[in-house]
């Protein structure tokens, strides 16, 4: 195998951290290689339509995209990168791995497309070595499962979302959406836009739970003004926004047909008599997100529990990690929005450039410091006021499948705790096996810590949550890599 070029840094992930970091650093001098799984830039935030046929679809901006005119900016940067030689932009590629020694990291990729890994020239392309890293590898949706979940016509309201933008296609005619977050307003709106009938958007927290955080909600202006137009849309399209209520059950065979709305203390209890029926085909379930540490943590990098309750990677006030020569940008280092994704992301890249010798900018840094503060204060103060209901459990059936890749139900793990005295996730995965599927726990992760967490009584701690998202191997992966990899063809 001919050796791979050596960059100074690599970034995984071109979503907005990524793409920021990546464009920053190479006009820093830095050369740069930009490895996203996707086939073109913007990540789920920006995901838009396949740009070679962007006259089938109606133009991006017009498509419930926000901040567009800077992601059109940092693609016209990217791009003069690209020109000049200082960055390689390597799209459709899955990081399986990263090894680290003494002065190199080697990501180890897979094609999107699953072509053969033991042909030897794609072989010698799926290596990326770098002296620096910035991981900006973004998050996916968190589900809470509940009677019903797995029935067609249930699906992640960033699911939902994707199809929406990337495809112009909406999942379905009548809508539910719900959980909790303004997430959902965006997701509501954007069906609404397109012609779907919102008939309900449950939210299982009250919106008061806002004024116990006042300070920190004016802290992000733009929000407030994204806030105001989805206001209007409810208004516009007749949408009904229900505070403390809850999707309790989903009904249907073959595909959703009606759905049972419940109302919810402040713990997330569902409170007798209140259950009603509505009609829908599509349910959008949304409870935040989950950050993406598979590379992070099998790196090494030190991680903690937010304020969601979400397991996050430790970054300093200059998005350096626990290991030397990885930076953090993006959702990694705890859920808080595109702008604030962006920030972290040119800081990463400012200070990789300096520690790679390259001249500092301390006023650049310094600026980039208070916009990441003040964006988190914004961020605490929307987990606070969005939290997952802390009594969530009590929502399950006996039968209700927690995890779908093995098809284990709540009383399965029910039994495991108190019949087998497993006491954390980790003893119920190994024994009832959620978890263990195709999603290694991607899906279930973070329900099945609570319900342990809720059967044992004793608080979801990093030691619980870390080993689920803790895995050799980052994304599936073929046979036939991996044995590229025993040949020394990888």
């Amino acid at each position: 195998m001919a050796e791979a070029s050596v960059y100074e840094l690599a970034v995984i992930g071109a979503g907005p951290a990524g793409l920021s970091a990546a464009v920053a650093a190479a006009e820093r001098g830095l050369t740069v290689a930009l490895v996203d799984a996707g086939a073109q830039t913007g990540g789920q935030y920006w995901r838009h339509p396949d740009e070679r046929h962007l006259d089938a679809f109606a133009r991006p901006e017009s498509s419930g995209h926000h901040h567009w005119s800077h992601y059109r900016d940092l693609r016209t940067r990217l791009a003069r990168a690209v020109e000049g030689g200082r960055l390689v932009h390597l799209p459709g590629r899955q990081v399986w791995r990263i090894d680290r020694d003494d002065t190199l990291l080697t990501l180890r990729t897979t094609p999107i497309s699953g072509a053969d890994a033991t042909d030897a020239a794609a072989a010698s392309e799926r290596v990326v070595r770098a002296e620096r890293l910035v991981l900006a590898t973004g998050a996916y949706d968190r589900q809470l499962p509940l009677p019903g979940w797995t029935t067609p016509g249930v699906m992640a309201a960033g699911g939902v979302q994707a199809l929406l933008k990337a495809n112009q296609v909406t999942a379905g005619r009548r809508a539910v959406v719900a959980g909790t977050g303004p997430f959902l307003l965006s997701v509501a709106a954007g069906l609404a836009d397109a012609g779907v009938e919102v008939v309900a958007v449950c939210d299982a927290n009250a919106l008061s739970r806002w004024a116990a955080t006042p300070l920190r909600a004016v802290q992000e202006p733009g929000k407030l003004l994204e806030g105001v137009g989805y206001a209007a849309t409810f208004v516009r399209h007749r949408i009904p926004l229900r505070t403390r209520t809850v999707v309790a059950s989903v009904h249907g065979t073959g595909r959703v047909s009606h759905v049972t709305l419940a109302k919810v203390d402040a713990r997330g209890r569902v409170r007798p008599g209140t259950g009603r029926t509505v009609e829908a085909d599509l349910v959008a379930l949304g409870w935040g997100f989950t950050p993406q540490l598979e590379l992070a943590i099998g790196l090494g990098a030190q991680t903690r529990v937010d304020v969601d309750s979400s397991l996050i990677a430790v970054a300093d006030a200059d998005q350096r990690s626990s290991v030397p020569g990885v930076y953090l940008a993006g959702e990694a280092t705890g859920i808080g929005g595109a702008v604030q994704s962006c920030a972290e992301g040119e800081l990463a890249a400012l200070t990789a450039a300096v520690d790679a010798g390259r001249a500092d900018d301390p006023r650049a840094r310094s600026r980039l410091r208070r916009r990441i503060a003040r964006g988190r204060r914004f961020a605490v103060g929307m987990h606070r006021a969005s939290p997952v209901p802390a009594d969530w459990t009590t929502w399950l059936a006996s039968d209700t499948t927690v995890c779908r890749c093995e098809e284990v139900d709540a009383d399965a793990v029910r039994t495991t705790v108190h019949d087998l005295a497993a006491d954390d996730p980790r003893d119920v995965r190994v024994t009832a096996r959620p978890g263990m599927g195709l999603c290694q726990g991607r899906v279930c992760g973070f329900a099945l810590a609570c319900l342990v967490s809720a059967e044992t009584g004793r608080p979801a701690e990093p030691t619980d949550l870390e080993p689920l998202a803790k895995r050799p191997l980052a994304t599936p992966l073929t046979v036939a890599a991996l044995a590229a990899l025993a040949d020394g063809k990888d």
